[in-house]
């Protein structure tokens, strides 16, 4: 299955900026070094968010637990960076209740 309402997801410029991309987030950092690998910067925020949109939003999705704050998914599969290298990459999403459109909540290295 799809990602439901995937053409409108919102992808938040700040988690990929100030956590993903980040150097210097405690938490990111790790991730920002993954992402470094393939191309992604702090500075190019948005290339991320282009390829998020039409690479992984593309992919099939995998409908997790139900949550109280709504309905959240789950998508693992390849993300080609600007430098041309791939890397498998997981994504999750929430739609949360009382909305229609599905939010980005973090993406991490996948196996």
């Amino acid at each position: 299955m799809k990602l439901p309402n995937a053409s409108r997801a919102v992808i938040p410029p700040d988690k990929l900026r100030d956590y993903l991309l980040s150097r210097s987030h405690p938490l990111g950092r790790s991730k920002a070094a993954f992402f470094e690998r393939l191309g992604y910067t702090e500075s190019d925020w948005a290339i991320l968010e282009r390829d998020l949109r039409s690479q992984h939003l593309t992919l099939d999705a995998r409908e997790l637990e139900p949550s109280p704050f709504g309905r959240k998914f789950l998508i693992s599969g390849a993300l080609v960076g600007p430098t041309g290298e791939g890397a498998v990459l997981v994504s999750v999403w929430i739609i949360r209740a009382g909305e229609n459109s599905p939010r980005f909540v973090t993406a991490y290295p996948g196996r």
